[in-house]
């Protein structure tokens, strides 16, 4: 199988992106929410350029140029690693229908074959690319590229008027704040193994994973820990928006403290600290086919679907699904 010709629609141009191009990226993923919510998912410098860390940007992103200078779409390729590729893409509304996200698929998804051979051995290689579920275009687009629709994700939220109810703790649970230098490898840990049996869940690198402790914005007074014993049972990995809401990056159980009210506890524990600092909206991303029943949670916490995402794949090579391993396997 190969890939379908790349054209690059008349009156514009491909490159690299560059450094300087990040406020002009910022603007364009911000005009592409806003068209399709009337609302923003906010972007910052860090995240465009965390994101370039697991990509080579002189390779592996593209900005289409558009005649007058500004940038008409934007797109990644990445490897994840055990066989998961993926694409993120973006078009500016003022140049829908020009076919610059058919030639940023395709760009993408060439570069993606690239790297089939990473993979393990016998290792099933699968190129994703979520996409707004509203955005019947992008859909058509990749249904017609030989994606199909594979997974469906919410971003839920609660926007509070009130202080949320207390946490109530399992027994012997005992809770605190991250500590630097001591907690970061048993975070890491935790939160590997609360996600182990989550669909399309990647086993991280814990060298990967830190980069989030360093980014400006981080505050580990946000990031709260479940402990028994030693043992961190839990934990709700938490931080501000640009915006000014706050989100909820990581909510995870490990499974022996699973179906003990430990999750709820988290999460109205974070509820519970934004609003302390005035803080009244607060967010978090979930896989709405979720096993753990994570949906239901949140709703009866007072959270509410904002946005829905599709997640669509394509197979490049036939094996054995490594994203489905667990780590005790």
């Amino acid at each position: 199988m190969t890939t379908s010709t790349i054209v690059i629609p008349a009156g514009y141009a491909l490159r690299h992106p560059t450094r300087e191009d990040i406020p002009a990226l910022i603007a364009l993923i911000d005009a592409h929410d806003r068209a399709h919510y009337g609302v923003s998912d906010p972007y910052t410098e860090e995240d465009i350029l965390g994101d370039w860390k697991h990509l080579k940007a002189e390779t592996d992103a593209w900005v289409m140029m558009a005649a007058n200078g500004e940038i008409a779409g934007y797109a990644t390729a990445t490897d994840w690693g055990y066989g998961q590729l993926g694409i993120d893409g973006y078009v500016n509304p003022k140049h829908w229908g020009h076919g610059i996200g058919t030639a940023l698929v395709r760009l993408a998804e060439a570069r993606l074959r690239d790297f089939v051979d990473n993979a393990p051995e016998g290792a099933r290689v699968v190129a994703d690319n979520g996409v707004i579920l509203s955005d019947e275009p992008a859909r058509r687009l990749h249904e017609g590229e030989g994606y199909t629709l594979a997974r469906t994700y919410w971003r839920m939220q609660i926007d509070m008027d009130s202080p949320p109810p207390a946490p109530e703790w399992p027994e012997g649970i005992t809770l605190r704040t991250m500590e630097r230098g001591r907690d970061e490898r048993a975070i890491f840990d935790c939160v590997e193994q609360s996600f182990a049996d989550h669909w399309g869940h990647v086993p991280r690198k814990f060298e990967e994973w830190i980069a989030r402790t360093e980014r400006s914005d981080f505050d580990p007074s946000l990031w709260f820990l479940a402990v028994e014993g030693e043992q961190i049972a839990g934990v709700a990995l938490c931080s501000m928006r640009p915006d000014g809401s706050g989100w909820v990056g990581t909510l995870g159980v490990r499974r022996p403290w699973r179906q003990k009210g430990l999750g709820r506890a988290l999460l109205l524990q974070a509820f519970g600290e934004f609003y302390r600092r005035g803080v009244m909206s607060v967010a978090l991303g979930v896989d709405a086919q979720s096993l753990t029943g994570a949906t239901r949670l949140y709703e009866k916490a007072g959270m509410h679907v904002v946005m829905q995402f599709a997640r669509y794949e394509k197979e490049l090579r036939a094996g054995v699904d490594m994203s489905t391993q667990t780590l005790s396997e």
